[in-house]
């Protein structure tokens, strides 16, 4: 499929210079018959601004998450509910908004990012795909508002299967919206900011929050409550906010250790678990997700990635089979380094458990034989160190 009735959109409502501020979805007339969006199967448009042909056009696929939790009390920031507030609500409490970027909003999920699955994950893939990537698009940009919690997995699944130069900014708040201080509007007038810009393409997916830019292929959530959470320790931030406008460090770079795989064709992610490395850790969790049904397993080692005496024998033994076992580190940051035995399990490098377990999906999912899971995962820093 393709967008060139998107081209449409902006159009469209441009020409409607006397309707209402903000068209909403319309009783018995599904969003993409109102907006001339019919061929673009599950974009449930939710909220368009008037139309300024002189701005870009930016996309937003609101899911939930604190940025749109509510509380009773003003001053209450670890109480509330996440995912109440929709994107309507969202852009409006931002009127600045509307001097950026002609805005279009899809409300995809409402839900605190704890629940947020790979059914979800990859719908906003595909969609991010065709209404960024197809021939004729206009959108400038996508700006994917979700929780904090799992935001550095789906901003790692949208860097590596989002095929083309434009940007997917996500972006949240550690307090509800309800909050006397509130980070998320703030917040999202930057994201939008951003993913206007074209200064932000070719550099993969952002994260943006706290006046900071953070590419998703670093980025982890460092502290459960504090607004400086987001970090990419070892790499750094990729810019910052000054005045609300975006200030990179450096020019457009794609991390070095970037694999993108193509969705288009796959309609489901496999079961991949992720197991925590720990004193006295053995076979027995192991044997336990096998039998569970997991196709692959992402064990969050000590260290650099160590795995216990008593567990080896059951990994290799997998490994043996065909079954992908990928050690990761559960200290986050630096990297389980390759060696030249491929006879047992394979190294995540600089990937994090969460985001080594994604891309194994992935790999799984697009067929991928053990030995090309491990190229894929070892290839790079391998060729690099010897």
């Amino acid at each position: 499929m393709r967008v060139s009735t998107l081209a449409t959109l902006f159009s469209t409502l441009l020409g409607a210079a006397t309707a209402l501020p903000v068209i909403e979805k319309r009783e018995n007339t599904t969003s993409s018959e109102a907006l001339g969006l019919s061929s673009i199967s599950g974009l449930n448009v939710t909220y368009s601004s008037p139309t300024n042909a002189s701005l870009p056009n930016v996309v937003i696929f609101a899911t939930g998450g604190t940025i749109a939790g509510s509380s009773a009390s003003n001053t209450d920031t670890t109480g509330y509910q996440a995912g109440v507030v929709g994107v309507a609500a969202l852009v409006q409490a931002v009127p600045e908004l509307l001097g950026i970027a002609n805005v279009v909003g899809s409300q995809i999920s409402n839900i605190g990012s704890q629940d947020m699955n790979a059914t979800i994950v990859l719908r906003m893939a595909k969609l991010a795909n065709e209404i960024l990537c197809s021939e004729g698009s206009e959108v400038d940009g996508l700006v994917i508002t979700h929780g904090t919690d799992t935001m550095e997995e789906t901003a790692y699944f949208m860097d590596a299967t989002v095929n083309c130069q434009k940007p997917v900014i996500l972006v949240g708040a550690m307090r509800p919206s309800t909050a006397i201080s509130a980070d998320g509007p703030a917040n999202l007038l930057q994201a939008v900011t951003l993913a206007a810009d074209p200064a932000a393409r070719d550099r993969g997916a952002m994260v943006v929050l706290n006046d900071r830019i953070a590419a998703a292929a670093y980025v982890v959530k460092s502290n459960a409550n504090t607004l400086e959470t987001f970090r990419a320790v070892e790499q750094g931030y990729l810019g910052m906010f000054l005045s609300s406008k975006p200030v990179f460090y450096y020019p457009p770079v794609q991390p070095t250790f970037k694999r993108t795989f193509d969705v288009s064709n796959i309609t489901e992610l496999p079961l991949v678990d992720v197991l925590y490395g720990h004193q006295d850790f053995d076979y027995l969790l192991i044997r336990a997700a096998v039998a569970d049904g997991a196709k692959g397993i992402v064990i969050a080692g000590t260290g650099a990635g160590s795995q216990t005496t008593p567990s080896m024998p059951d990994i290799d033994a997998l490994i043996a089979k065909g079954f992908p076992v990928v050690a990761s580190s559960k200290v986050n940051v630096g990297a389980v380094v390759p060696d030249n035995d491929k006879s047992s399990f394979i190294r995540a490098g600089f990937q994090n458990p969460v985001k080594s377990r994604m891309q194994l999906q992935l790999a799984l999912a697009s067929g991928y034989t053990l030995d090309e899971i491990r190229t894929s995962f070892e290839g790079i820093l391998y060729d690099y160190l010897y």
